[in-house]
């Protein structure tokens, strides 16, 4: 197979960082599998280990430490350089998308079937894996931590093992947090840019510049957004029409997003990570929790039925640890479940009924609008992801002495940023469907209920609970 050839130096800075990035595939690829190495260690080694007591720091216990990496500095970290550079943690060090394209190197394949290409999974799988960790205390636990990261690992190397050659399927379609990526990658001020009108030239030229083995399957020419990329560099200068640019954080969201609906990423913004993954966090304070549990316990005890108060379940389907004075009662378990589903439903909600009376307001109904607009939120959305995964990054860090300083501060700024980005983009958006300044000042006056319901759900968890 012609395969296509390093590009010539550029005298563009971020040119030149993109073809840095191709000219040295061979040290990223070594670097990725001293992050598998790193990965595996610190998933694997705490399973042998006995559970930290209450004297354990991360300096004296690699339980604590292996904790801290992955829930403390690994996923909050991810998620804001994501949104500072665009995936470049996917292509270039995610240790799961190495492990699927090398199962992919060497596996049977297989083409893709359709069922797998649908375009709902990765936000069902962010669903799923958000559930099932909260049941069972993935945080705080190296055993469900093995058991979702492993697991997970596990199936990218088996769908790469399957289907593609030399390719990132599991990536692609299947990833539970890939969706969330691809959201976060659309703030990014970086993305590899291709210009259809030089990628033209190259064809009436007669240019046969050979084959770029993308990874994550993007389909270069017709690629507008950063979502799907992996800023791996793999086609950096590929015919003259592909290099590494800036761009305006606004860009996507105000000029692409809004051109090919995508459902699925409007249920993640909407109920995912304005809703469930709100309830996630928020259940172990919220008072509402306690009450509810406090009255289906009494109502129970009332009817005589104590069973489901005094029984447990194993640790793979709900938090069992009596050695550390940790059970979930099968009530606990049923309560908890409904709080993030009815946080998921009610947020949910409540965020649609904001943005779809924002779309009534610049016009006629318009289901393209509803999810260009919903778009909108992805600043407030990734905000708060960010702020309660670095939450437990706080509380880690200060069990051991570690006070970081002006936190509350920084919360509050970075909320204020958030929706501050996300009133800008929504009067954008606004103009291109309508001329009339009072549509708009309407429409942003229904969006600003939805700010509030993002913003203050974080309001509630660390200023009011």
């Amino acid at each position: 197979m012609n395969m296509y050839h390093a590009p010539p130096l550029r005298a563009d800075p971020w040119r030149r960082v993109g073809d840095w990035l191709f000219r040295h595939r061979r040290h990223i690829q070594m670097a990725q599998w001293v992050v598998v190495g790193l990965y595996l260690a610190l998933l694997v080694v705490p399973l042998l280990l006995p559970l930290p007591d209450r004297t354990a720091t991360i300096w004296n216990n690699l339980t604590r430490f292996a904790q801290l990496m992955f829930w403390g500095i690994w996923w909050p970290f991810v998620i804001l350089v994501t949104a500072l550079v665009g995936r470049m943690w996917c292509g270039l060090l995610c240790p799961e998308g190495s492990l699927s394209e090398f199962a992919s190197r060497h596996g049977r394949g297989g083409a893709i079937p359709k069922w797998l290409q649908w375009s709902g999974w990765p936000t069902a799988a962010f669903a799923l894996t958000t559930v099932y960790g909260q049941m069972t205390s993935v945080y705080q636990y190296p055993k469900p931590a093995a058991l979702i990261l492993g697991g997970s690992t596990v199936a990218a190397m088996a769908v790469g093992y399957a289907y593609g050659r030399n390719k990132r399927v599991w990536c692609r379609y299947l990833c539970p947090v890939g969706g969330v990526f691809a959201l976060m990658a659309k703030l990014a001020p970086l993305h590899f840019r291709s210009d259809p009108f030089l990628w033209r030239l190259s064809q009436q030229r007669g240019e046969k510049p050979g084959v770029v083995e993308c990874a994550p399957l993007v389909p270069l020419r017709t690629m507008r957004g950063a979502g799907d990329c992996h800023m791996c560099g793999r086609c950096s200068g590929f015919r003259g029409a592909i290099f590494l640019a800036r761009r305006s954080p606004n860009h996507e969201i105000i000029h692409v997003a809004g051109t090919v609906p995508k459902p699925a990423e409007t249920v993640l913004i909407l109920a995912g990570l304005l809703g469930l993954a709100v309830g996630a966090f928020h259940w172990s304070a919220s008072p509402w929790f306690i009450s509810a549990k406090q009255a289906l316990g009494g109502f129970l005890i009332d009817i005589g039925w104590l069973a489901p108060l005094e029984q447990a379940l194993p640790w793979w389907l709900l938090t069992n640890y009596p050695e550390r004075n940790d059970v979930l009662t099968v009530v606990d378990g049923a309560l908890l479940l409904a709080y993030m589903l009815a946080s998921a439903a009610t947020l949910g909600a409540m965020l649609s009924l904001s943005v779809a009376l924002s779309v009534r307001c610049l016009g006629r109904w318009d289901g393209r609008r509803f999810h260009h607009l919903t778009q909108t939120l992805i600043p407030l959305a990734g905000a708060g992801l960010f702020l309660g995964l670095s939450a437990m990054t706080v509380t880690q860090l200060r069990s051991d002495g570690i006070v970081i300083p002006f936190v509350a501060e920084a919360r509050a700024g970075l909320l204020l940023l958030a929706a501050t980005w996300s009133a800008c983009l929504g009067w954008r958006v606004g103009g291109l469907y309508t001329e009339s300044p009072g549509r708009r000042v309407g429409s942003m006056a229904c969006l600003a209920f939805a700010w509030t319901v993002a913003a203050g759900s974080w309001i509630l968890f660390f200023w009011v609970w």
